[in-house]
């Protein structure tokens, strides 16, 4: 169990990953040093605050792909998690990797929300593997509460991610649903 990661000094060890839990705190430990560039995830190298660089994405995806959860879907939680660090973040240096894995996962969690069969975190969630692949492109089945609250999270936010953006708009654009279903979708920044 990772309940005192916050304090430990050491990485973090994802082979103690038991659960979606653990992941949320293990990404909140991220978080925190993205926030203040210190931590179990800075230790050893020079890290400013604020930033994400390729070692802080490599942790994201080390934990969202831990052998415990790898056949779970990706949990609200977790997305929640993923936003804040999304949110964190005002500088980047990881080459657009972290955007393409917050993309994939917040897909991910959106598509098993709706009862969507989707692949293995560490398929769906990999470098190579285009999200267009696995996730669904047409509304029709998609749940209308989670493409709500995708939009919500998205809403007014500094920094858009313009892949997840652009397919959000794809599924809401494919519904037959009236825009009063959706308040404020419109925007999303496109």
């Amino acid at each position: 169990m990772l309940s005192d990661l916050s304090a430990a000094a050491a990485p973090i060890d994802t082979s103690a990953i038991a659960s979606r839990k653990d992941v949320v705190a293990a990404l909140a430990t991220v978080r925190n040093g993205v926030i203040t560039g210190e931590g179990p995830t800075a230790g050893g190298r020079v890290h400013f605050s604020r930033a994400l660089d390729s070692t802080d994405t490599s942790w994201c995806e080390r934990l969202l792909t831990a052998a415990a959860v790898d056949n779970q879907p990706v949990s609200r939680e977790e997305a929640e998690a993923l936003f804040e660090i999304n949110d964190a973040a005002t500088e980047r240096s990881d080459g657009g990797r972290f955007d393409d894995l917050f993309a994939k996962a917040i897909v991910h969690h959106a598509a098993s929300a709706s009862g969507l069969p989707v692949p293995a975190r560490s398929i769906a969630l990999a470098p190579d593997t285009a999200i267009e692949s696995w996730a669904p492109t047409r509304a029709v089945g998609v749940n209308i509460e989670v493409l709500e609250w995708i939009a919500n999270q998205m809403r007014g936010k500094r920094r858009s991610n313009r892949q997840l953006m652009a397919l959000v708009a794809s599924l809401i654009g494919a519904a037959t649903l009236p825009l009063a279903h959706l308040p404020g979708v419109l925007d999303l920044g496109m």
